[in-house]
């Protein structure tokens, strides 16, 4: 135990900040070295009830959505879509685990700029993708996707199977010449010829997308690393309701030395030799700008001026398909199609992915504002409107540019954000639609815009990556490629803020690798 300033400190050998996928697949990975271990959540538990599986708990009331009030540029309020909670925004994210592609880490060109190369090839990240499809229970099937990057391993878990709704649509879809797949889900499911075993504890019921999981049937940071490392691994402490308010260094500003935690009411402070910041990408940015000092004035690890910057969230949309049909699928979320992933026969540039989600009922389409001109349609219950839907999550990828950005304002946390890459995304729905009435299923497509939270503007805080980019060259970038910072000794950051670029699929497997990848290059470093 030692002191500093009067106020007593416990010091480690690693201090992680953030118990979502970057900082929970770290702490799992170097908690077998033996060395002592702090890892810092702001939360607690999320509170395990029936309401984890209620829509207008979680959709509408925003329940479990952070309660902070945010500004973008204009002005004008709004929260944040985060949740903080052991397991950060995992607990309620859709365990879609896929592999950036090969190509997604050389520069690609959009209509409306360049996506930038990774400081660091596919081959690097290749055998952690396979470690991380393993840690968290990756259910697919390798050779379906066309895009699918080179691997070195079988998916560890078989695919999950389409329902007859799904099944007949990608049926459909394959013999109009595209390439339907099973979507690779991190899930705790066991099933055989579609019927799910008595001893599965993914039960596939209609609330994983986005809800928290009552059963802990999702593979979430929680469930897969922070509690099984906790129970095999003493050396390792979790901290809950701790929220770090500032990192200290010392006075050459070259070594973080403490970090100031607000536990409960009572400061706290804590060191390590080695001190790992995964709060999320946006969260992690803000924490290094309030611990500007004489050394960084601008913000710690910011004599580039990048923390913060290049910020990304993909384009994305959830679109509900009225169907002539009535879909009586439950568990929805299987299939994806990236035909379009890299271009299409009238663009030249990425399109971007389609996949999938669940179901919307009818709590989630009473909360929607439904557009005025849906008057055109026979009137409908909201209940019979659900059970006529079939529901695609949308994604394309946005540029990174320096001004879109999340800095203070004072104490206003200010979230500065103009879009990119639209008329691409725009064509993607069209690509859909189109497709779908090819199918036969002469569709009407709703944005549901509760998907992202209650109160969300589409371009908020899902899918949070860059502001603390990794490359070679310290003036324009944040992390080395080790995501160690470039103007310190012992700070890295294992969050999806190292990404120069962020292609078009779900981050969190990338996220999860490279923290994997990370963890290695500490084992090394504390002698392990």
């Amino acid at each position: 135990m030692t002191t500093l300033e009067g106020v007593a400190m416990d010091h480690y050998d690693v201090m992680v900040i953030g118990s979502g996928p970057g900082g929970a697949s770290l702490a799992h990975r170097i908690a077998a070295t033996g060395k002592r271990i702090l890892l810092l959540e702001r939360g607690d538990y999320l509170p395990r009830s029936r309401d984890n599986w209620d829509s207008k708990t979680v959709f509408v009331d925003g329940t479990y959505q952070s309660s902070e009030t945010w500004f973008n540029s204009k002005g004008d309020e709004f929260h944040p879509g985060l949740h903080y909670y052991v397991g950060g925004n995992s607990k309620v994210y859709g365990a879609a685990l896929f592999r950036l592609r090969e190509r997604d880490f050389g520069e690609i060109a959009h209509k409306d700029g360049i996506s930038p190369a990774w400081p660091v090839s596919y081959g690097e990240f290749e055998p952690f993708y396979a470690e991380a499809e393993a840690l968290f229970h990756v259910h697919g099937q390798r050779g379906e996707d066309p895009d699918e990057p080179p691997t070195s391993a079988a998916y560890p878990y078989p695919p999950v199977s389409h329902e007859p709704h799904v099944q007949a649509l990608s049926d459909k879809l394959s013999q109009l010449g595209l390439h339907p797949y099973h979507l690779p889900l991190g899930i705790l499911l066991d099933e055989k010829n579609g019927r799910v075993m008595p001893t599965s504890t993914c039960i596939r019921c209609n609330a994983f997308d986005g809800f928290p999981c009552l059963l802990n049937g999702k593979a979430d940071a929680q469930v897969m690393c922070v509690d099984p490392a906790l129970a095999a691994y003493p050396n390792l402490s979790l901290l809950t309701n701790a929220y770090v308010q500032r990192l200290e260094t010392d006075p050459s500003g070259r070594k973080v030395t403490g970090a100031q935690v607000l536990r409960e009411g009572q400061q706290e402070r804590y060191s390590a030799d080695v001190v790992v910041v995964a709060c999320g990408a946006l969260s992690s940015a803000l924490l290094l700008l309030r611990s500007k000092s004489e050394t960084h004035p601008n913000g710690l690890a910011n004599g580039s001026d990048q923390v913060g910057r290049n910020y990304m969230r993909h384009n994305q949309s959830v679109l509900m398909a009225l169907m002539r049909e009535s879909n009586d699928t439950v568990f929805q979320k299987t299939m994806a199609l990236g035909d379009f992933y890299f271009g299409a026969d009238d663009w030249n540039y990425p399109l971007g992915l389609i996949q999938m989600c669940a179901s919307s009922d009818a709590e989630q389409i009473k909360g929607e504002a439904l557009p005025a001109w849906l008057d055109w349609l026979p009137d409908m219950p909201f209940s019979e409107m659900a059970r006529h839907s079939m529901d695609f999550w949308l994604s394309s990828e946005d540029l990174p540019r320096p001004e879109n950005r999340i800095f203070y304002d004072g104490d206003k946390v200010i979230l500065d954000l103009t879009e990119t890459n639209k008329e691409a995304h725009q064509r993607l729905k069209k690509k859909l639609e189109y497709y779908l009435n090819q199918c036969g299923a002469r569709s009407v497509l709703l944005e549901r815009r509760l998907y992202f939270g209650k109160g969300i503007p589409l371009g908020g805080t899902a899918h949070q990556a860059g502001t603390c980019r990794f490359g070679t060259n310290p003036a324009n970038s944040v992390l080395d490629t080790n995501c160690k910072a470039h103007e310190l000794d012992n700070l890295y950051v294992t969050d999806a803020s190292f990404f120069p670029s962020i292609g078009a699929v779900n981050p969190t497997l990338t996220i999860i690798a490279n923290a994997l990848r990370v963890a290695e290059h500490i084992r090394r470093r504390i002698g392990a």
